[in-house]
């Protein structure tokens, strides 16, 4: 079952004595993931509560890692567009798609934001996309 409010839940660990700080981040990281991430403030919040404050970085460094800590709508922008694919014959076993298929797919037909993915050079226009380049 998924979670309705994943806070109301996620308080009474934090509150805890007998919880280990470094559980207590774990609970927080498995917050921020399931969320995809949360405001600053929420997070200041959670750190000051929990009195976790030397231990923060180990949170605030998942940024670095692409993982969105801190929920912005810049980084919505910025998610690659998924494809429908739901017309395609699947298998049983393999219906999920890795977003790096999408992207791989839009590098060889030239469909891939210069903003977002600056080194990935343009074709030329007298490429043959249809053979092997």
């Amino acid at each position: 079952q998924k979670v309705k409010d994943s806070m109301r839940v996620l308080l009474p660990v934090l509150l805890n004595k007998n919880h280990d700080s470094y559980d207590k981040i774990r609970a927080i990281l498995l917050y921020i993931f399931s969320t995809n991430g949360t405001t600053q403030e929420n997070l200041d919040k959670l750190i000051q509560n929990v009195q976790i404050e030397s231990d923060s970085d180990m949170i605030r460094n998942w940024k670095y890692l692409d993982v969105p800590v801190i929920s912005s709508s810049a980084a919505q922008q910025h998610k690659h567009p998924r494809r429908d694919r739901s017309s395609e014959e699947i298998f049983q076993l393999s219906r999920w798609t890795p977003v790096i298929k999408d992207v791989m797919e839009d590098a060889i037909e030239n469909k891939l934001d210069s903003k977002d993915w600056p080194y990935c050079s343009q074709c030329p226009p007298t490429c043959n996309v249809s053979g092997v380049v």
